[in-house]
């Protein structure tokens, strides 16, 4: 049975999951904004999505973009968990594992890293 939580206190744990990040990595985070929805339309399996230019494929001529878009998915999320303390690992997991396509991490590098 999915964990039943409210969409602020799910948004209380990605901010949490955010806040959680080396300070180095926060401050080199560039024209990114963190959203949550609650499924996406196309695969509603989907835990999360990074939309963007990763920082390793921006060049001279980036310019005038808008930002690149993490998307946490709430109800994927919150079925696949028994508890809340489930919720938050998770969470932490899938913010940190889009965080890093930003970073230009690829699916294969955080599999081998331990985060796919």
């Amino acid at each position: 049975m999915p964990v039943e939580m409210t969409r602020a206190r799910f948004e209380e744990l990605v901010a949490d999951a955010l806040d959680l990040l080396p300070t180095e990595f926060a401050a080199a985070m560039n024209n990114v904004v963190v959203l949550v929805e609650d499924t996406n339309p196309e695969d509603p399996s989907l835990l999360g999505l990074y939309e963007g230019i990763a920082l390793t494929e921006r060049d001279s001529t980036y310019s005038g973009v808008l930002p690149d878009r993490i998307t946490i998915y709430r109800e994927p999320l919150l079925g696949m968990c028994a508890d809340e303390e489930e919720v938050v690992d998770e969470v932490a997991v899938t913010v940190v594992h889009e965080i890093a396509h930003h970073f230009g991490i690829d699916d294969e590098k955080l599999h081998a890293l331990g985060w796919g």
